[in-house]
């Protein structure tokens, strides 16, 4: 990477932060994936800070009932995290001037994260910024202006100069409609501040289920504000009719990426159609290394010892907090499987379930442990579904599979360092990256995925981990994958496991640097800024990996 001081300027704007569980305004891995970047960005000391939307409430905590179904309850955060950098900012929602002020964070060894607050004392705007992702359209739309609009409005007010605008997610677009506005008013053309605007933005998208990709009715976005003192017209040479936030991010971009190879294609598949888009690349996510790797499993890889009585630490720690929290004594000499991320139908965590015959002769046996963790929209009812079945295994199998509540970021690390397996079982390809699972890898945790997300780029089937499943779709997939599985697990994992434990080591190693070398944040942001960020120094080689990455598509 270059010198430092020659680097543009960056400022990564996004919805949601996991930097720490203390400050929870976060909700999974999007808000994780930029938690992350913006410690590497610390760490490599670049020009990178964060944007983002102080929640009153955090995301939600989430709990399991009687009757064995999750239940929401709000979440806060200690105040005294935040500095106040006397900054407030003014934006308009439906008609009226909505103070906002502007908070800093960087006690959790992160670059500058500007938290944007409409709950000034005195004002009845706090609504804005109650709770992340809660509310409805008005909500929504309301939200996304004070995080684009006001998030522009206070860089400048805190004499911020910036080269690049990272829109991480669709959240973030209206930003790209201030920078129009401040342009058009100094005496520019829509299509010239279009154009101008361009150079500046970078979009990543990360939504492959194209339901997921939010859009917006154009009456609602002009009553709201939105508009910004653009057209109808405008607004829809920007994101159609309606407004399509992703459509609009890669309009307003002049390079957008995937966050793994497998996603740069289907991202790019599934917007071949949309006309003026920014080429999409593909740039795998990373994990922030010392976040996420348990200090006496690095301490060990660094030192070239064993690394298994420093995972058994790690999984003796996860024991207990099993202990503590759901009253399970798990066996720390018995294979523990672990599966925890957010609850969505198409991850599929009750998916290893659909046979019982096969898999309850493992369960009652105890030489198959597994325990689970996640959260789902406190609206999603079908991801509520999903986890219930989940809990109904717990009481099934009360010694062997257990459900933890709440799942966090401290609940995150101590299952990625301390679970022998990680299971990973989406409807390919509609898992974007995955990054749980380089996190379990990370620690010498094996893999057992489909190939989607990063896994298809990681995996040495044997060596590292297993991969199974195949290339079906709809319930062809389903029933392949579910067959597959369990072949793998039959066959290879458990053997390995309790007859081979040299090559179950010899294996570890292998997970732990392919992670580690492969799918760190730092290969990342170097990526970020030797493609994303620099257009004007783009070289032969970066020309070759753009053609390579949109070959047999639109770009």
């Amino acid at each position: 990477m270059p010198d430092n001081k020659y680097l543009p300027r960056v400022a990564y704007f996004c919805m949601e932060y996991g930097l720490s569980e203390d400050l929870p305004i976060y909700a999974g891995g999007l808000g994780i994936l930029a938690g992350d970047i913006l410690k590497e960005a610390h760490d490599a000391e670049l020009p990178l800070i964060g944007v983002g939307i102080l929640w009153k409430e955090g995301y939600t905590s989430q709990f399991i009932d009687e009757r064995g179904w999750p239940y929401d309850k709000p979440t806060a955060y200690d105040p005294d995290l935040l500095q106040d950098t006397g900054i407030i900012i003014h934006v308009i929602v439906r008609g009226e001037e909505i103070p906002v002020r502007v908070w800093r964070v960087d006690a959790y060894g992160n670059a500058p994260l500007y938290l944007l607050d409409t709950a000034l004392p005195g004002s009845d705007h706090g609504w804005i910024t109650n709770r992340l992702y809660g509310g409805g359209d008005q909500d929504r739309i309301a939200q996304e202006i004070i995080l684009g609009i006001g998030g522009v409005r206070a860089l400048e007010a805190l004499g911020h100069t910036i080269d690049v605008y990272h829109f991480n997610e669709g959240h973030a677009v209206l930003a790209g409609i201030e920078l129009i506005r401040q342009k058009m008013a100094k005496g520019k053309t829509f299509q010239q501040a279009l154009d101008a605007t361009r150079r500046e933005v970078v979009f990543t998208t990360h939504t492959p289920v194209m339901a997921g990709n939010e859009a917006h009715d154009h009456g609602l976005l002009q009553y709201m504000g939105a508009y910004n003192g653009l057209s109808r017209e405008h607004m829809e040479i920007i994101g159609d009719d309606p407004f399509n936030m992703t459509v609009a991010g890669m309009r307003l971009a002049h390079i957008a990426n995937g966050v793994s190879k497998l996603h740069g294609m289907t991202a790019r598949s599934m917007w071949c159609d949309i006309d003026d888009r920014a080429p999409i690349v593909a740039i795998t996510n990373g994990v922030h290394i010392d976040t996420w790797m348990h200090p006496s499993i690095r301490r060990a890889y660094a030192a070239n010892l064993g690394l298994w009585s420093p995972h058994l630490e790690a999984k003796r720690e996860l024991l207990q907090t099993i202990a503590k929290r759901a009253g399970v004594q798990l066996n720390p000499q018995f294979m523990l499987i672990g599966f925890a991320r957010r609850a969505a139908v198409y991850k599929r965590p009750e998916f290893i379930f659909h046979r019982m015959d096969i898999i309850e002769p493992l369960l009652a046996s105890g030489r198959v442990q597994m325990v689970f963790s996640g959260k789902a929209h406190p609206r999603d009812e079908s991801g509520k579904q999903v986890l219930s079945k989940v809990v109904e295994m717990t009481r099934r199998f009360p010694q062997s599979v257990v459900f933890l509540e709440n799942y966090d970021m401290e609940l995150g690390r101590l299952l990625t360092a301390g679970c022998d397996v990680w299971l990973n079982n989406p409807q390919r390809p509609l898992e974007a990256s995955g990054t749980s699972g380089i996190k379990a890898a990370l620690n010498g945790g094996l893999n057992l995925s489909v190939l989607d997300g990063w896994w298809l780029e990681g995996c040495k089937h044997g060596v590292n981990g297993w991969q199974f499943g195949g290339g079906y779709e709809g319930e062809l997939q389903s029933k392949y994958d579910l067959a597959s599985l369990y072949e793998v697990l039959l066959e290879e994992v458990i053997p390995t496991y309790y007859e081979h434990p040299h090559q179950w080591h010899k294996m570890m190693r292998a997970a732990v640097d392919t992670a580690y070398h492969r799918f760190s944040a730092e290969r990342m942001l170097a990526e970020y800024y030797n493609i994303l960020y620099q257009p004007s120094r783009t070289s032969k080689l970066l020309e070759e990996q753009v053609l390579e990455a949109t070959m047999g598509y639109r770009a």
